[in-house]
């Protein structure tokens, strides 16, 4: 399922999309008269596909090499309902989604540099960089939990 960078961030942006619909159906179901749980629940989940989909950003935009504005643009995207499908469409179309993880070392000067040698070792074991992620978002969106909502309460 997700054999490329191009799939994976797909998959992501998609979700994140479909919890925006979860969190806005949710805060308009409240505003007629829902138990404010279904914000506190659509919110959860959108949160956490929120942070899900920062980190496959951030992993896709170092294995494709995009220039650093990209990938802030990518996981700002997400910010924006919505914008995560538009600009998986512009990623894709210019190419920035094109090819396969980068597992090997080339004749690149780049693949030397620590932070492309530790996502190779990384890529290599899968299992090892899924459960690091996992433990990452969860860890974050604890913290942000505990911290509570934007502008309190």
């Amino acid at each position: 399922m997700f054999r490329t960078p191009g799939r994976l961030y797909r998959v992501l942006a998609i979700a994140e999309a479909i919890t925006w619909t979860i969190l806005i159906a949710a805060i308009i179901a409240r505003a007629v008269g829902a138990p404010g749980v279904v914000v506190t629940v659509g919110g959860g989940v959108h949160g956490f596909v929120f942070l899900a989909y920062a980190a496959t950003a951030v992993l896709v935009a170092l294995n494709q090499r995009w220039h650093p504005g990209v990938g802030v643009l990518a996981v700002l995207s997400a910010v924006v309902p919505y914008a995560t499908i538009p600009m998986e469409i512009w990623l894709h179309r210019t190419g920035r989604l094109r090819g396969d993880w980068r597992l090997d070392a080339t004749d690149d000067p780049r693949d030397g540099r620590w932070y492309d040698r530790l996502m190779r070792w990384f890529l290599r074991r899968p299992w090892v960089l899924a459960v690091l992620l996992v433990v990452g978002i969860v860890a974050l969106y604890v913290i942000l939990l505990l911290v509570g909502p934007p502008g309190g309460k």
